[in-house]
C-alpha cells in the first residue's frame, strides 16, 4: 500500500553525508521525494512509496548510517499523492 511520510531526524545528522545516504537508500527502495538540512540541525525528509519500504528506509537511516547518530525520529503519515518522480537532495 502506497503512503507518504514527512519525517524529521535529529541528533548528529548534518555534516555526515546523511542526505546522500538517504538519497541512495530511497532510490534503491524505489521511493520518491526529497531530503534537506534544516537550520536547527535536523534533517527533513518527505518520502512517498510503499509503506513497508518507507518503514525500512526510516529504520536504515535511524540505525545503519556509519557516522550519524540519530537521537529522535518524528514521522507524520499522510495520503500518497504521487507528487514526485525521483528522490533528490534539496536546499
Amino acid at each position: 500500500m502506497n503512503s507518504r511520510a514527512h519525517i524529521f531526524f535529529s541528533g548528529r545528522v548534518q555534516g555526515v553525508c546523511f542526505r546522500s545516504y538517504a538519497q541512495e537508500w530511497a532510490s534503491s527502495l524505489n521511493l520518491t521525494g526529497w531530503v534537506r538540512n534544516l537550520v536547527d540541525g535536523r534533517v527533513e525528509v518527505l518520502v512517498e512509496g510503499d509503506k513497508e519500504r518507507i518503514e525500512n528506509f526510516v529504520s536504515i537511516l535511524e540505525n545503519d548510517h556509519p557516522y550519524a547518530r540519530v537521537e529522535n525520529v518524528e514521522i507524520n503519515w499522510g495520503e500518497y499523492q504521487a507528487e514526485f518522480d525521483s528522490f533528490r537532495i534539496t536546499w
